[in-house]
């Protein structure tokens, strides 16, 4: 299976099998674009939403919405600039009908010798992003977790890449200082 992103060329070669006329072909197709970016979308959703269950939904319903328009998608964009731009919009719309108030409970995303040191550094981490606004959470999770450019980001939720700099240097910054609020020892 290929890794994410797609090459043009097998972007392409996809975007013609998911517009064949034999179901078969559009549904290996899907079934192409679902194992490569099951897995970013569901992080990429966790980090959103702050809820493993709600990223859980948003994850299936972005690849129902990939599903029915992956044979009309245009290629105006990357494939996975489309559906970044998808998972987005879902994971918010899927937050703002379940508002949770509990913490996310990553799994243990900072290496310590100490599992229970580890566990509570996570727990921090995860609490501090969670104060976070939508866009710097957002901008966060696109640039550090799932690798995108400024430009990939820029393109991904429609705005200036004069503004992903923006966003990204603030949200650093922000989310800095959460965890320096939350005791989080920066030195460790």
């Amino acid at each position: 299976m290929p890794t994410v992103p797609f090459d043009a060329i097998h972007e392409s070669a996809l975007l013609v099998r998911a517009r064949d006329k034999s179901a078969r072909e559009r549904e290996a197709a899907f079934n192409e674009v679902f194992e490569a970016f099951r897995g970013k979308v569901l992080s990429l959703s966790i980090h959103l939403t702050g809820n493993a269950t709600d990223a859980e939904d948003a994850a299936q319903e972005v690849f129902l919405v990939v599903f029915r328009h992956l044979p009309k998608f245009r290629g105006e964009s990357r494939l996975s600039t489309w559906i970044y731009r998808i998972t987005v919009r879902v994971a918010f719309r899927v937050k703002a009908k379940h508002p949770r108030t509990a913490p996310l409970d990553l799994e243990p995303a900072i290496e310590t010798p100490d599992p229970a040191l580890q566990r509570e550094r996570s727990r921090q981490l995860a609490r501090a992003l969670a104060r976070l606004s939508a866009d710097h959470r957002t901008v966060l999770a696109l640039f550090s977790l799932d690798g995108l450019s400024h430009r990939e980001i820029a393109e991904t939720l429609g705005i200036p890449e004069g503004t992903v700099w923006s966003r990204l240097h603030l949200a650093r910054k922000k989310l800095t200082a959460e965890l320096k609020t939350l005791g989080f020892d920066m030195s460790t």
